[in-house]
């Protein structure tokens, strides 16, 4: 009988100790690797600076392109020079055909 009392009171002893440290294990497992913890806060700020890459690279784009539309207005191109460059750009000219840049606003 007293072999059983001090096998419950040692369990009784253990018990709470060994429930609270594994909660603390769990929770500090998940605020490392869990869907919200550390290393997916990571990850996401890299795909933010990605994000941030791709961004730039497209509006520098874009001003690029802003830029080349903003030169074929009406009085600074003829309509010849429209053409070639639009079949050039869409890979439509000959293989024969020969293109001579003109300096800006140049029409001869």
């Amino acid at each position: 009988m007293s072999f059983m009392r001090a096998v419950k009171r040692k369990v009784k002893a253990v018990l709470p100790p060994l429930f609270f440290l594994s909660l603390v294990g769990y929770f500090g497992w998940n605020a490392t690797q869990g869907d919200h913890g550390l290393r997916t806060y990571r990850n996401q700020l890299h795909l933010l600076s990605e994000a941030n890459a791709a961004e730039a690279a497209a509006k520098a784009e874009q001003a690029s392109w802003t830029q080349r539309v903003s030169g074929l207005r009406d009085r600074s191109l003829d309509a010849d020079t429209l053409d070639e460059r639009s079949r050039a750009m869409l890979n439509l000219a000959e293989p024969n055909e020969l293109v001579v840049p003109y300096g800006k606003n140049k029409l001869y």
